[in-house]
């Protein structure tokens, strides 16, 4: 028996049937979701936690603006001081340039040369004093000299009462020491004495 007879040729048909059910196979397989290989995208953030991020980002920011705005402060109130102190100094040198030529007129007044006539040098001495006292109005300073005046625990100082019978009851009969002011605020209080009113007797 010969070789062809052994192994008969394959039907055409069949092989043509798996051939096409071959392509079909690898037409299905192509068709398939295949894995990707790249990195999948980060998954996005919700808005809750983009709300945090951002009230994270303000309260920061927050805190920087306020850091600043106190150091500027911190500066300004320095500044300010210096400022004070400064203008404080310069107007204290006005002053004691003032009182300096009131020191130098008293030197002047007792210089021996001076003294010898004993009218001019009260004359002298009364020029002095008017000086110095418009020296001290002109800073500022204010004189109290309450005689007459009703009583002020606020800006007088009682040393005792008497009676009397031209000044009322409360009311301010003699000034042991006057008081000073600068403007509205009370330097010294003014010792006085104060009337306790009429003692009631008939002089005789």
């Amino acid at each position: 028996m010969s070789e062809e007879t052994q192994n008969p040729p394959p039907d055409l048909e069949e092989l043509k049937k798996a051939c096409e059910a071959e392509m079909e196979n690898v037409v299905t397989e192509n068709e398939k979701p295949q894995a990707s290989t790249q990195e999948s995208p980060a998954p996005t953030k919700d808005a809750s936690t983009l709300e945090i991020e951002q009230l994270k980002k303000d309260l920061s920011e927050a805190k920087d603006k306020t850091l600043r705005l106190m150091a500027e402060f911190d500066n300004y109130r320095r500044r300010t001081a210096k400022e004070q102190l400064d203008l404080i100094e310069t107007a204290n040198a006005k002053l004691l340039g003032k009182l300096s030529e009131v020191l130098d007129n008293f030197e002047r007044a007792f210089a021996p040369e001076n003294c010898i006539d004993r009218a001019a040098f009260e004359q002298g001495l009364k020029l002095i004093h008017d000086q110095f006292k418009k020296v001290l109005t002109d800073a500022g300073l204010i004189q109290l000299n309450p005689v007459g005046e009703c009583f002020d625990p606020n800006c007088h100082e009682a040393l005792m009462s008497q009676p009397s019978d031209t000044v009322p009851d409360q009311h301010v009969a003699q000034v042991f020491q006057k008081g000073y002011m600068i403007k509205n605020k009370l330097l010294k209080t003014a010792k006085v004495i104060v009337s306790s009113g009429s003692c009631g007797c008939d002089s005789k």
